[in-house]
């Protein structure tokens, strides 16, 4: 029998992109789809996608087909929820609309409160569609904050809908200290008051995330590591002792890479294409870099950079301050992104300390990062926490070798460069410290100047799978878990 698999989110490639999110609601459920189309037998999945229809996925003029709407209730009335299809999608895709998702222009608001009746009126409205299409919903699969309230709505639901008595619900937790919280209002004017379970805290009670949490059948955190992390007082935002309760149902799956986006063979930006067969071609990627950004061209120079959100999670300041430890070592670096003025402003200062051999980019340039990933030789990613990461893949794949903070993500898919090399791919460092980060630097340089070894490493790291069909195929174990499980308490 099919399994029928509503995927849930805020946002999605190729129709909006705020975060790392939009990467993983727009390639995960493409491989989920190819690899059901490849193997119906084995693997019968019918997946399909709901998404707000956001002002910034109407602007941009998509083919849509209006299919028709229903009502959402709230508190005595009832809001109608206008259903479309995309037209081009090789698997069902739906865009949801209404009035408190027409009234935002932004896909996210700087302030949750702000976002809560939009994604409560989104999450109920994607369990009405499935009764609207006439569709068995087997699996629920929602996405952090915005999408677990349908986790927990389904529960209240269920009691009275038999349509959705048996369906089951995977929790992809992407991020947890955004919880949602301040979003009460919205919740109770929809008929959703908070759960009066004591596993949660009681502030935590009347939170979307951890409602998601308590009630989902799956928890899938976004890393193998990440799922252990979180069971802890550094990681787990206050809510490690419940997850702790929740620790059978709780697993963690790698996020993967659109590796035809990602693709050094054939990058359309970078100046020079190469692979792990002609990495001394890639030297003309990093001479290009060293010109346009009038850095002294050295080959024997190693060339660091940093791409990402300027922000004290991504663990900036521990880079910048560290390089400064650094300072009598051959080395260059180039910054870029935005976020933080504090950090931003950090940034700038290094620059100005060190002109001849630092660059701050405060921009947000996709062009500039495929060159940066192919023309450094060290990708700096000093992550405080970091769920999974999708850089630190990119850039072994590119051949740019990453220092890294042991945690989350990085420590599931850096492999510690040891001092034989072995199939080590990176280094990584274990405290948030510069004086931690500085280590790592020095000693990534030691092996930088030893050319035999430093190319043992990046052709390690380059040829790496992080295709999302590993994954992929981690989560229709899971949907096919689920539906047995549904199909038993039948």
């Amino acid at each position: 029998m099919t399994v029928n698999v509503l995927f849930v989110a805020a946002e999605s490639e190729p129709f909006v992109k705020i975060g790392g999110l939009g990467d993983v609601a727009g390639a995960l459920p493409a491989a989920i789809h190819h690899i059901a189309e490849q193997h119906p037998d084995s693997h019968p999945i019918d997946i399909r996608v709901a998404l707000p229809y956001h002002q910034a996925i109407k602007k941009k003029g998509f083919q849509v087909e209006f299919l028709g709407e229903f009502p959402v209730a709230k508190k005595e009335e009832t809001i109608p929820c206008q259903v479309y299809r995309y037209a081009d999608g090789e698997y069902p895709i739906y865009f949801l609309d209404g009035a408190p998702i027409a009234a935002e222009a932004q896909v996210y608001s700087l302030i949750t409160s702000e976002d809560g009746e939009k994604y409560v009126f989104f999450s109920l409205a994607a369990l009405g569609l499935a009764e609207f299409l006439n569709w068995r919903l087997d699996v629920l699969h929602a996405n952090d904050w915005h999408t677990a309230i349908a986790i927990y709505a389904l529960k209240e639901c269920a009691k009275h809908s038999a349509p959705l008595a048996r369906t089951k619900t995977l929790h992809n937790l992407h991020n947890l200290p955004f919880m949602g919280y301040g979003i009460q209002q919205s919740l109770t004017d929809y008929g959703l008051p908070p759960t009066q379970n004591t596993l949660l805290p009681d502030w935590a009670r009347h939170a979307p995330l951890p409602l998601g949490l308590l009630y989902a059948d799956k928890i899938v955190a976004v890393s193998p590591n990440y799922a252990k992390e979180i069971l802890t007082p550094e990681f787990g935002c206050g809510l490690e002792d419940f997850l702790q309760t929740r620790k059978t149902a709780l697993t963690g799956i790698i996020n993967g890479l659109d590796t035809t986006l990602w693709d050094p063979e054939n990058d359309p930006h970078v100046q020079r294409n190469f692979s792990d067969r002609s990495l001394s071609l890639r030297l003309e990627n990093k001479r290009a870099l060293q010109s346009t950004f009038n850095l002294l061209e050295d080959d024997q120079v190693p060339l660091l950079t940093l791409i990402s959100r300027m922000d004290p999670q991504k663990g900036i300041d521990i880079a910048l301050k560290g390089l400064v430890y650094c300072q009598d070592l051959p080395w260059q670096a180039i910054f870029l992104g935005t976020g933080t003025p504090f950090v931003e402003n950090l940034a700038r200062e290094l620059e100005t300390r060190f002109p001849e051999r630092v660059r701050a980019v405060i921009d947000y340039d996709n062009k500039l990062a495929h060159q940066l990933y192919a023309g450094a030789d060290i990708f700096l990613m000093p992550s405080r926490y970091e769920p999974c990461g999708l850089s630190q893949m990119i850039a072994m794949l590119y051949g740019c070798v990453p220092i890294a903070r042991k945690t989350g993500g990085l420590a599931d898919t850096i492999l510690p460069v040891s001092r034989q090399v072995d199939g080590g791919t990176g280094f990584l460092f274990t405290k948030p410290y510069p004086s931690a980060f500085a280590d790592a630097v020095k000693r990534a340089i030691r092996y930088f100047n030893k050319p035999e070894l430093w190319g043992n490493i990046q052709r390690n790291g380059m040829k790496m799978d992080f295709s999302w069909e590993n994954s992929a195929h981690k989560y229709i174990d899971i949907y096919l878990e689920l539906s047995n499980q549904r199909n038993v308490a039948a």
